[in-house]
């Protein structure tokens, strides 16, 4: 529509230039016909006739009117293409990063897993739909035999479950050219099995692994010991550094209560739901990170599990590194970065924050998240 705007425009002005009016009368006769031309001077002010003819007399002002509207058209035809053009490379650069795929994320916003799989979305400039379900009634995601989150759907038809089998899947997808979802998804079976307490749990072999041809694994890890050394960290990001986010953010019952009015803010809950949820939910988290912290042998401050841990992550990062991959983020950076954005707001985060040497690594991975730097 603008472009016809302009081009309507670039006419007009080229008219007025081409007119036999424009060349005799100037632009004004030219717009207003023959009004004025025998005893109209009246009606445009006191001036008279000599008033009317200097503003009606000059062949040089039908041609300067010309030249504005062409000028103006053309102008607006140079913002047309160029917003057209810009659009264009969008779209494009969107196919490629992605390879044309539509992704639906259901999720806890406050989950530290899908916040894990988000990172790795955001860092990537991948566009994708947010369901947000319910914890209460999971009606969103009743069509699932699988019943956590986060869940990922592909294209409407392929299912990955577990963060990190999702985030490997889509890494694979994104470096290998010649898999498909699904022929991807086959490197990562289920296995399902009891726990000592009876419960059936479902695990996926090598969820840690991106499965490349050797090219293109020598590509993505160009020194010795790279894969090695993200597999290890993002698998302590999901063996023990998600296990003391619960203990911190649940640690007093005032801090279980900001916890849930956060979480009740952020999630899907109805209205009675989300009452219920606040309190009672509150109190049976404060319990239940007691019990946490017995299980996984915290201390009797648990802060202090949280501050090594991630101190443990800033040492072994170093000095000489951006990243734990390098100049750039790799999965476990955004392995961790994602549980630890889930406490942002809190008081565990400010007092992590403040008590470690944390601060520059992550201020790092949000602006590497928000410009999405892995999508170059």
């Amino acid at each position: 529509m603008a472009a016809a705007c302009t081009r309507a425009l670039c006419k007009v002005g080229w008219s007025i230039l081409e007119s036999p009016a424009a060349r005799r009368s100037g632009p004004v006769s030219y717009l207003l016909g023959n009004v004025g031309v025998r005893g109209s001077g009246r009606a445009y002010g006191t001036g008279g006739f000599g008033f009317r003819s200097k503003l009606l007399s000059g062949v040089r002002g039908g041609r300067l009117l010309g030249c504005a509207v062409l000028l103006g058209g053309g102008l607006g035809l140079y913002q047309t293409v160029k917003f057209s053009v810009q659009q264009h490379l969008a779209e494009e650069e969107s196919k490629v990063s992605g390879r044309g795929v539509t992704l639906t994320l259901y999720q806890y916003k406050t989950c530290p897993f899908c916040s894990k799989v988000r990172a790795f979305l955001d860092y990537h400039g991948l566009p994708y739909e947010i369901v947000e379900v319910n914890p209460v009634m999971r009606q969103e995601i009743k069509w699932s035999t699988y019943r956590k989150v986060p869940i990922l759907m592909v294209d409407g038809d392929v299912q990955l479950n577990d963060s990190s089998v999702i985030i490997s899947s889509l890494k694979t997808y994104l470096v290998s050219k010649d898999k498909s979802m699904s022929e991807i998804l086959q490197c990562y079976p289920e296995i399902k099995s009891e726990n000592d307490s009876g419960k059936k749990v479902t695990e996926y072999c090598n969820k840690y692994w991106v499965m490349l041809s050797e090219p293109e694994n020598a590509t993505l890890y160009p020194e010795k010991g790279m894969q090695k050394e993200e597999m290890k960290w993002r698998q302590w990001a999901d063996d023990w550094l998600v296990h003391l986010i619960s203990p911190n953010v649940y640690r007093t019952t005032g801090e279980a209560l900001a916890s849930f009015d956060y979480i009740v803010r952020e999630g899907k809950f109805g209205t009675y739901e989300g009452f219920f949820a606040k309190y009672v939910g509150a109190a049976a988290m404060f319990i239940i990170a007691k019990r946490l912290k017995s299980r996984y042998n915290l201390q009797d401050d648990v802060r202090q599990d949280l501050y090594q841990a991630v101190n443990d992550w800033v040492a072994a990062i170093g000095k000489k590194r951006k990243f734990m991959g390098g100049d750039n983020p790799n999965l476990s950076d955004l392995a961790v970065f994602g549980v630890l954005r889930v406490m942002e707001g809190l008081q565990a985060f400010d007092d992590m924050m403040e008590n470690t040497k944390v601060k520059h690594w992550y201020r790092r991975m949000e602006r590497a998240s928000l410009n999405h730097e892995g999508r170059k």
